[in-house]
């Protein structure tokens, strides 16, 4: 498996971006350029600046104008708005009780590295093929960023049947302990039967009360935008595999030993974590990516 995950470099590209063009933000994370570092921000700005005609053929502007209208656009919906839904969730259910924080596919998040004063009673576990984490840690330390205490580096292979082990066999890991879930970014690229499969692993390890929060693409009929995101997930050879209405995600949480919580379609999130920020940047405005939806799931 490759030790870079351009979708992952993308997304954190999106939250480097906007976080260094906008005062007022959907989603502010001053961590994620220094992940990246400065030659692969740069490198995806021209790329994706560069690649204005497949976005948006009659487009007249400079190059700096062009990557502002992909990224606020076509990129950065997702990457913020998702991490929007998920810390607000995090830190709710910590309010009530919630102890460890897992992160499946950590990728390049940074919230670990970056987390408010709510957050250090967590104990936190990052998940991940040992090929990714490595890359990241490199980049943390090239980055010179601490690392708090209360995170963990789980080595994993979401392929393999029995992935969960590593976590569930860790010293830190309580099973008896609430636990919050992020599952971000990760449902588009993992077939049904893996995704129920991993549902029903982290069904039999959590207690009652975790919370499992993550976005998917739903089965609304298709909109230009939705296509033209395959094609680059297809062009980076990381396609998306499945998608499912409400009715189907609801039923496989149900038989995995989950209830949803909240739920959110594009129109709700675009009203509830961008409205105040297209209030702020009327030349600028963003919405809610069509075709995905958020959801926040309780352990039954």
């Amino acid at each position: 498996m490759k030790e870079k995950s351009m979708t992952a470099m993308v997304s954190a590209f999106s939250r480097a971006y906007h976080t260094q063009n906008n005062s007022h933000k959907i989603f502010n994370d001053p961590v994620a350029k220094i992940l990246l570092g400065e030659e692969d921000y740069q490198e995806i700005s021209r790329n994706m600046a560069n690649g204005i005609p497949f976005f948006y053929p009659s487009f007249q502007g400079s190059e700096e104008e062009a990557l502002r209208w992909i990224v606020d656009n076509k990129l950065s919906a997702s990457p913020l708005g998702r991490a929007a839904f998920a810390e607000k969730a995090l830190q709710g259910a910590s309010l009530l009780g919630t102890q460890q924080y897992i992160v499946l596919a950590a990728g390049l998040d940074s919230f670990a590295y970056r987390q408010p004063d709510w957050a250090r009673k967590l104990h936190i576990f990052e998940l991940d093929h040992p090929a990714t984490a490595k890359d990241k840690q490199e980049r943390l330390e090239r980055g010179e960023v601490e690392i708090p205490d209360n995170i963990r580096y789980i080595h994993v292979d979401f392929q393999q049947k029995d992935w969960i082990s590593p976590l569930r066999e860790n010293n830190y890991f309580d099973k008896n302990k609430i636990s919050f879930c992020s599952m971000l970014g990760l449902l588009y690229y993992l077939p049904r039967e893996d995704f129920e499969t991993m549902l029903v692993s982290l069904g039999d390890l959590l207690p009652k009360g975790s919370s499992l929060v993550f976005d998917y693409p739903s089965k609304d009929e298709e909109s230009t935008q939705t296509n033209q995101l395959q094609q680059l997930a297809q062009g980076a050879k990381e396609p998306m595999l499945a998608n499912y209405s409400y009715g189907e995600m609801e039923q496989i949480l149900c038989d995995c030993g989950f209830l949803i919580y909240e739920h959110l379609a594009p129109q709700e999130i675009t009203v509830q974590f961008f409205s105040e920020y297209n209030t702020h940047n009327p030349n600028h405005k963003m919405k809610a990516a069509d075709n995905v939806n958020y959801c926040l799931a309780i352990k039954k």
